[in-house]
């Protein structure tokens, strides 16, 4: 690739300690604190951690292709470059697109989720307020340098690591009855409460298709380092590092805590969260605090969600800035979107992306839980449809690697699970996604607004990339056709170089 599509002007200052809290940053925050809640009331304790442990399965094999891209052509807007090399042009547009859509919306979602959460607290006060005032804050943060949003996403993480190190000691001590319940009428935590009701599994296959949907889109977020690899150190040694860390930590926290608030608190139970989300400013997190007695706690806990939430919503505006100057570098986006400032930064892709994430305001307008779980189930879709273009990437990258002779000793990650693990993923995010909302249409009367608010995303990606296709006639790039020659080099002089013990630049 050349050098005009490397972008040369980022700065190469993530270390892989920022690349694993951000990817952990990005994927915890309203997902697990806020509708984590609702998956368990929807689907019941063990349906929830099927879901969980599942789609944790197919995101292991998307971090390992992914990994494997990255590692071996670090380019910021990793999915619009991979999607245009190794599949076809007008698939990279579609997938930048559509990235760019999915975390501009993301930002929008966690502002809402915060508004509600401040609610919590200030109930007068409109949540339009506090959507603006925690808009302008992450608008500051991703102004300056990436070394300083790097920083602050590392911190913000690392609170919320150890917040949920804490409530998963706090449940165990509660399981195992050391912290008594003070509500003494209630059911001891334990086995017994995960059976409460219908049980372990509830509201069938329609409920766990469903609640799966949830579930991806709380798992969105660890496809970030690709965003970054554009800005990482070293990235032949930085991003497999990383890709082997953020899975196991992501996934040991949501399947620990998913199991403690399963044991501690029954599906039918009242203060749950519900689909409708009337109750959402009261978390399931906060609700096993004030169980285990710790009523100031329960207050510290709303806001460390809030500050996760806005941690998240960084991690958006940071990877939808990225994306969009990406595609402007590459022609795929307004030349307006490539300019950077002296210190790196894509200041006019951040100003486009702030508009967008102005849809928050919709919370002032409308009921605040019917725009966030309109919000929610919108960017969840495109997310989806991100993950399913790393697979078809990453089944292509592998198949032309090979076709053109290459060793695969010389990648600096390999997937082991190839091809199995792109298939896996393929087909899983497919079933998810036309799944979704399928009860819908079974319905005595079909639920247009529901129907539209669910699959907007796949119509819009296939109008993208064909209007694409059409307008400057691309088609599929053949295997021996795709481009590798430049970036095998260039894999092969980085790793030299990390063996030789010779720095490696801060800038591309």
């Amino acid at each position: 690739m050349s050098k005009k599509q490397d972008a040369p002007e980022l700065r190469r200052t993530l270390q892989a300690r920022h690349l694993s809290m951000i990817a952990i940053g990005g994927s915890i925050g309203t997902g697990l604190f806020l509708a984590s809640g609702a998956t368990i009331s929807s689907a019941g304790a063990g349906g929830a951690l099927l879901a969980y442990a599942l789609v944790g399965l197919m995101v292991y094999f998307l971090m390992t292709s992914l990994g494997e891209m990255a590692a071996f052509m670090p380019v910021s807007g990793s999915f619009q470059a991979y999607g245009s090399r190794f599949v076809d042009p007008a698939f990279g547009f579609a997938q930048g697109w559509n990235y760019w859509y999915n975390w501009a919306i993301t930002v929008a979602v966690e502002l809402a989720a915060a508004a509600i959460i401040m609610n919590y607290w200030y109930p007068g006060v409109p949540g339009v307020v506090w959507s603006g005032g925690f808009l302008a804050i992450i608008f500051a943060l991703n102004y300056f340098s990436v070394k300083g949003f790097g920083e602050a996403e590392f911190w913000c993480s690392m609170l919320k690591v150890a917040t949920i190190i804490a409530f998963i000691v706090i449940g165990f001590l509660m399981i195992l009855g050391i912290m008594t319940e003070p509500n003494p009428n209630r059911i001891a935590p334990g086995l017994n409460v995960m059976m409460q009701g219908d049980g372990a599994f509830v509201g069938g296959l329609a409920a766990f298709v469903g609640v799966a949907m949830v579930v991806g889109f709380s798992f969105q977020g660890t496809e970030l380092i690709g965003v970054a690899a554009g800005e990482s150190a070293n990235p032949g040694r930085t991003i497999p590092r990383a890709v082997r860390q953020i899975f196991w930590r992501i996934l040991m926290f949501y399947m620990l805590s998913i199991l403690i608030i399963g044991l501690i608190l029954p599906h039918n139970d009242p203060s749950l969260l519900k689909n409708d989300m009337k109750d959402v400013g009261a978390s399931p997190f906060t609700l096993v605090f004030n169980r285990a007695g710790l009523a100031f706690a329960a207050s510290l806990m709303n806001a460390v969600i809030l500050s996760a939430i806005l941690s998240a919503g960084n991690s958006g505006m940071y990877a939808s800035t990225r994306m969009l100057y990406a595609m402007a570098k590459n022609g795929m986006a307004p030349k307006v979107f490539g300019k950077l400032t002296d210190n790196g930064v894509p200041r006019n892709a951040l100003y486009a992306t702030t508009l967008v994430a102005c849809l928050c305001f919709l919370t002032s307008l409308f009921q605040s839980n019917a725009v966030y779980m309109w919000l929610l189930n919108s960017s969840g879709m495109t997310g989806f449809i991100a993950w399913l273009g790393v697979a078809i990437s990453h089944y292509r990258f592998r198949r032309a690697y090979v076709k053109q002779g290459y060793s695969l000793d010389d990648l600096p990650y390999k997937a082991k699970w190839f091809p199995l693990g792109p298939v896996f993923a393929f087909v899983l995010c497919l079933l998810i996604m036309l799944g979704q909302n399928y009860t819908a249409f079974t319905a005595a009367k079909v639920d247009w607004n529901g129907v539209i608010a669910t699959y907007l995303g796949i119509p819009l990606f296939v109008a993208l990339w064909w209007g694409y296709r059409v307008k400057h006639n691309t088609r599929m790039v053949p295997l021996d056709k795709v481009e590798l020659a430049e970036a095998h080099r260039n894999a092969l002089m980085l790793r030299e170089e990390t063996r030789g013990g010779k720095p490696v630049s801060a800038q591309a």
